[in-house]
């Protein structure tokens, strides 16, 4: 028995079977990303004045990566209309296009966490604080009793700050929000030189991970889920476009129809994408 509605519309709705089930999808999509801005305006708008971290995020690359999911959105319609114009190859070229697209925004994202986890912010027992990139970690790391070894010595790439920050509560602002601070800008011409650091002497050493502030904990959470959906979603058109594409030769309405699905659900990814761009990294 045939499923009803799989290509033509219901008399209900006005829309075939999985339209209408993306949407209700979709609808879900919305609670869901819609608690999380929430969330974070709550959180911010609650944070003490001056507090909230600013500038830590790479706008350029930010930028780049928002241009190649907007490209990506233009070529899913343009393969869609290829479609329905009867055009495989074209549709195929260009399906092909958004499926690089989707791998180059992942890329470019884990680059960004990459460099995250590999910047330091290091409160020495003295009061200072020196934060930087990591260089490396010298001796230590053996595991003794289950219990790995603290390193030696660490050395970072950054800048020192003096003991009266941190007295005046700015240890725990991140870098670039400090040297706005005490320079009235970005800091860009403030030197950054290599340190050597004895584990020793530190207080504390921690990443810029998720646990570092509440700004970066909403960083990882919504980037994180947004990164996972353009992933789901690649995959789905990499299987539509490759071996699903058999249908195209036993029922093309219906797999222009999947195309369709998909596309809408990749809209809604490049959406996202569009509001967590500003509020992330240029508020």
């Amino acid at each position: 028995m045939d499923i009803p509605y799989t290509v033509l519309p219901r008399r209900d709705t006005g829309l075939y079977n999985a339209k209408l089930g993306i949407w209700l999808f979709l609808a879900s999509e919305v609670m869901l990303f819609g608690a999380l801005f929430s969330s974070y305006i709550l959180l911010r708008v609650g944070a003490y004045p001056g507090a909230w971290p600013h500038g830590i995020l790479n706008v350029p690359i930010g930028t780049v990566n928002t241009m190649v999911l907007i490209c990506s959105s233009v070529t899913v319609v343009l393969g869609w209309a290829a479609l329905k114009a009867n055009n495989f190859a074209r549709y195929r070229k260009l399906q092909a296009i958004t499926i690089v697209c989707s791998m180059m925004f992942v890329c470019i994202k884990s680059y960004e966490y990459y460099d995250k986890f590999t910047h330091y912010e290091v409160v020495l027992k003295d009061g200072r604080v020196i934060d930087g990139h990591l260089i490396e970690k010298v001796g230590g790391g053996q595991m003794v009793n289950g219990v790995r070894q603290h390193p030696e010595s660490i050395i970072l790439h950054g800048v020192e700050f003096p003991a009266e920050m941190k007295a005046a509560g700015m240890a725990k602002v991140p870098l670039m929000e400090r040297l706005a601070g005490e320079h009235g800008g970005h800091g860009s011409h403030v030197e950054h030189k290599e340190y050597t650091i004895a584990w020793s002497d530190t207080a504390r050493v921690q990443n810029y991970g998720p646990w570092h502030n509440t700004y970066l904990a909403i960083y990882f959470t919504m980037t994180g889920l947004h990164a996972l959906h353009v992933i789901g979603g690649a995959l789905v058109m990499g299987w539509i476009w490759g071996p699903g594409a058999k249908l195209w030769k036993t029922d093309p309405e219906r797999y222009t129809n999947r195309v369709e699905v998909s596309g809408l659900f990749w809209h809604f990814v490049d959406l996202v994408w569009i509001f967590l761009f500003p509020i992330l990294y240029l508020l």
